[in-house]
């Protein structure tokens, strides 16, 4: 069996995560091919963690995100806005609504079952 690329993993999870946001309601992520670069990365950043760390817990995979995240130049803001680089996620992991600790569940599934 040939093995998925890291964009293609990526791919599957993006699109993973945007099926489970559309069933809560929020249509606000884009398709993987209409994404912005900054966010592909993210996701394939996300997807070489658990790569190199199988074993990783998804509140471990959340903080990872959150560091990046700052390091990358965004903050906290209670609405997600790519040009002002604020979103609601970067708090602790206990302190995000049950349906995004949800998401980095998913995440990590998805890379393991891609592996």
């Amino acid at each position: 069996m040939k093995m998925l690329t890291l964009d293609q993993i990526g791919r599957i999870c993006h699109e993973v995560n945007r099926a489970y946001c559309q069933s809560q309601g929020d249509d606000s992520l884009k398709p993987w091919d209409d994404c912005p670069q900054w966010q592909k990365d993210s996701t394939v950043l996300g997807v070489q963690k658990i790569m190199q760390s199988p074993e990783i817990t998804p509140r471990d995979l959340h903080q990872a995100w959150w560091e990046h995240k700052i390091h990358s130049g965004w903050n906290y803001g209670a609405v997600k806005d790519e040009v002002l680089q604020t979103h609601p996620c970067m708090v602790p992991y206990d302190s995000l609504p049950e349906n995004q600790r949800v998401k980095d569940y998913l995440f990590g599934a998805v890379v393991l079952a891609c592996l």
